[in-house]
């Protein structure tokens, strides 16, 4: 679907455009006018349309801007950011709809961050281009503010993508608490329970941690660049925007690298105090094994085949009550043994 959006200069209004009233090509449009295209799930033909006839666009930019729909085995590309003649190409991956949601009682959650989408971009002085296969909960969030408060879009493609940008980091808020919330909670089960399913859950915590901290790190690359004012289509005075972006990218990769840390320190404590479990089930299995040894021992002697034993009360009427004194009473001392070593 294309939506078009302008800001109208003349009339100072943010108003909906229909695509049959788009300009031939974008330097056809009035100097002081801005327009955002957002493109979702577009058919080829929408594609065609905007980067190829109204904003020309890089053979390279458009490969990578249609790879998930031409390679979907091979998922999102990820982040980047590239400078061309007349436009800036950005590519970021906002989480996938639902991860940040929480799951109702008793469901699980379906989505993977191996899912993510991939959003991609293209800005020149007047125009933003927004394109995504899947419907995003950044891009209408900024499309409802400027439905709002119009008056931003004046400020350029460059003040618009940084409020994308904005909405697309603060979605990872919600997740990262929320994974420092299980870590909390797993940590109590593995000191009091160790289980294998905690073990599990312990593995699925770390893929989507690493898969985080995977993207958080590209993602703070790009917004490393747009903030040293490299780039003309950046205007100097939204730098200062893309900044405060910056430092919302840097906590929360400093948050799931913590979280990270602890993950690794979880499943090694999982590991020893399952260990130190089968030790001390072996530690109670070998004390009965030396309890009864002892028994077994009696019971070997007073059961071979001799016509005449040296045995004691061998051919004693309380030869067998004998031998169960014996037995017992090597069983107690070598659990009084072990009481006196305070080995149980």
């Amino acid at each position: 679907m294309l939506s078009p959006h302008r800001w109208n200069a003349a009339t100072h209004t943010y108003e909906a455009v229909p695509a049959f009233a788009l300009p031939a090509t974008a330097r056809d449009m009035p100097p002081e006018d801005i327009l955002w295209i957002d493109l979702t799930d577009p058919t080829p033909e929408e594609e065609a349309l905007v980067f190829e006839r109204f904003l020309p666009v890089h053979t390279l930019t458009f490969g990578d801007i249609t790879k998930p729909r031409r390679e979907p085995e091979q998922g999102a590309h990820l982040p980047k950011v590239e400078e061309f003649a007349d436009y800036l190409f950005t590519v970021v991956n906002p989480l996938p709809a639902g991860l940040a949601d929480k799951p109702a009682a008793g469901m699980k959650r379906r989505c993977r961050l191996r899912d993510r989408p991939q959003l991609s971009a293209v800005l020149t002085r007047q125009v933003l281009v927004t394109h995504h296969y899947q419907p995003m909960a950044c891009i209408e969030g900024v499309s409802g503010y400027l439905a709002r408060h119009g008056d931003c879009a004046r400020r350029g493609p460059d003040f618009v993508f940084h409020l994308i940008l904005d909405a697309v980091i603060d979605e990872y808020a919600p997740v990262v608490e929320r994974v420092g919330d299980r870590l909390d909670r797993l940590e109590t089960t593995v000191f009091k329970n160790p289980t294998p399913d905690a073990l599990a859950r312990l593995l699925r915590l770390k893929r989507l941690v690493s898969g985080l901290r995977k993207t958080l790190i590209l993602e703070r690359e790009v917004l490393v660049r747009l903030t040293r004012g490299e780039f003309e289509l950046v205007d100097e005075r939204e730098i200062a925007y893309y900044r405060n972006v910056y430092d919302h990218v840097v906590r929360y990769t400093e948050l799931v690298e913590s979280a990270r840390e602890m993950v690794s320190d979880l499943m090694e404590s999982h590991l020893a105090a399952a260990s130190n479990r089968l030790n001390q089930v072996m530690k109670f299995l070998t004390m009965i094994s030396t309890v009864v040894l002892p028994m077994n021992l009696i019971a070997g002697i007073y059961g071979m085949n001799f016509e005449e034993s040296a045995a004691p009360s061998y051919h004693s009427v309380w030869g067998f009550q004998f031998a169960l004194g014996v037995m017992g009473l090597a069983g107690v001392l070598a659990f009084a043994f072990f009481r006196w070593r305070r080995w149980v």
